[in-house]
């Protein structure tokens, strides 16, 4: 993998489970030295991020810093998110092999015992490697490269969860529909799954 793909993902994972905040500034000259590059590599992972919405570069501040999601931004990614969860759940229940949807119960299942055990970390990551999950079992190649630009804002969204019995239920039940192989169902579930997270975000974190 070259050093700039390297460098992005690996600060594109910061930004997702909040060691890099919205606001926080990154230096190319810290990054360079912590990974042992130059810094042409990481200008170039940083021109990815902002191109990714991820950071911007702010001139009168002089200098590059994590972007945070405003309301426009978190509408837009649920309208793109309905479409293709929607659609690849409804893929996964057609297509889904045992050992594959083996795995998505054992994420709720770790999700929804970090839940009890208070282990906000663990079950945002459980969570979030569901959703992946759901994206694999989808067995469309083409649907996962659109997604994965937008895994790490996804991702920040899914530490942002203030309900989540709601979300470990609706996994759950995501599950049971794709085990079963009813698309529809599996559709109807990742649809309101979607609908109930929006209305989470908007409502309760975005004011």
């Amino acid at each position: 993998m070259p050093l700039r793909d390297q460098v992005r993902d690996a600060l594109q994972a910061r930004i997702a489970d909040g060691r890099l905040r919205p606001g926080d500034r990154l230096f190319e000259q810290d990054i360079a030295a912590e990974f042992g590059i130059s810094r042409v590599p990481v200008r170039e992972a940083i021109r990815m991020l902002q191109s990714e919405g991820f950071v911007e570069v702010m001139p009168r501040r002089r200098g590059v810093f994590v972007r945070g999601l405003d309301r426009h931004q978190a509408e837009e990614l649920f309208e793109v998110r309905e479409a293709l969860e929607v659609f690849a759940a409804r893929l996964a229940a057609q297509r889904g092999e045992t050992a594959g949807v083996r795995r998505m119960a054992e994420l709720a299942d770790q999700a929804r015992k970090a839940h009890e055990a208070g282990d906000i970390e663990t079950m945002s990551t459980a969570n979030a490697a569901f959703h992946d999950q759901l994206v694999t079992l989808a067995g469309n190649d083409l649907l996962a490269s659109i997604l994965e630009p937008l895994h790490g804002r996804l991702a920040w969204m899914f530490r942002l969860n203030m309900e989540p019995e709601r979300v470990c239920g609706e996994h759950e039940e995501l599950h049971a529909a794709i085990a079963a192989g009813d698309a529809e169902r599996a559709a109807d579930v990742a649809k309101r799954h979607v609908h109930s997270s929006r209305k989470m975000v908007l409502e309760r974190i975005l004011f």
